[in-house]
């Protein structure tokens, strides 16, 4: 049982990694908590469903969904998040308005779709491989093959590629790399969009797993994967990683050994300990300030 929880678990940590990852990415560029990106997963994991009904066929359904969403983190950050930047607003302010931005979305999301859950296909079909008494399905391993594949992509773009060296120096000392050249206004932006591929992917994987979409699903899975990037280390991608699997796995023990009840609260708990015993998370590093 405990092994087949543990599987349980890490396809399930793997979505979670993949909404940590747009909070990492996010706050790493403007030291900024993005709380409207739980609605942006929500809000790519509808579009998902509504572009595969439309008969775009599942992998071009999904890659419109993550174009769209993409799209839509780009104007949040122009919309609303630039303007507020070049005012030198207090953090504080970006902060409210991100959660403003994210009930906007759900409740738009509410009033053109509605707030009943909706069916949402099994992508990657209903078979099982099993090993003794534990199960996997097609499903599990997928999702994560996907969100590990789809992770090294992102660990390549932001390492290995000039607009990921772009995107560290803006990190590092974002005054000094538009001295240097570099369109740092592009860079936010582009990282707006990352997030909300990641989010889109981990909508539809998501709601693949559990085959039911609706709008306020992002809530939740927003705070938990918040939860899993602090874990981490807000800020490292390898942290996200691990910090969504971390979740995951204790949800899913959580649901076994105290009952479904306890289960949203793991994450929390988790929370709690780390701010507690490790401020920066797993990963995270001591004395880093925004330029």
């Amino acid at each position: 049982m405990i092994v087949q929880q543990i599987f349980n678990g890490l396809a399930l940590g793997m979505g979670y990694a993949l909404i940590a990852v747009g909070y990492s990415l996010i706050f790493g560029i403007l030291r900024l908590v993005n709380f409207s990106h739980g609605a942006i997963y929500a809000f790519g994991a509808e579009m998902a469903m509504i572009f595969i009904g439309m008969r775009f066929g599942i992998t071009a359904g999904i890659v419109t969904a993550m174009i769209l969403t993409g799209v839509l983190g780009i104007c949040i950050d122009k919309l609303a998040l630039e303007p507020l930047r070049k005012k030198k607003s207090k953090p504080i302010a970006s902060l409210i308005t991100t959660i403003g931005i994210s009930n906007i979305i759900t409740n738009l999301l509410i009033v053109f779709l509605g707030s009943e859950k909706r069916n949402f296909n099994n992508i990657f079909g209903d078979g099982s491989i099993k090993f003794g008494n534990t199960v996997l399905t097609h499903t599990q391993i997928m999702m994560c093959l996907v969100s590990l594949a789809l992770m090294l992509i992102l660990m390549f773009i932001v390492y290995k590629t000039k607009i990921g060296l772009a995107m560290r120096a803006t990190q590092q000392n974002s005054k000094a790399a538009a001295m240097m050249g570099i369109n740092v206004d592009f860079v936010i932006a582009f990282t707006f969009f990352l997030a909300g591929v990641c989010a889109t992917i981990a909508g539809a994987l998501v709601g693949g797993y559990y085959q039911i979409v609706y709008p306020n699903m992002g809530f939740m899975a927003g705070l938990k994967a918040f939860a899993a990037a602090v874990l981490g280390g807000i800020g490292s991608l390898p942290g996200a990683l691990l910090g969504g699997l971390i979740v995951g796995v204790s949800e899913s023990m959580a649901a076994t050994f105290l009952g479904s009840t306890y289960r949203d609260a793991i994450a929390f708990i988790i929370l709690i300990i780390v701010l507690i015993v490790k401020p920066n998370g797993l990963f995270g590093r001591e004395g880093i300030k925004k330029v």
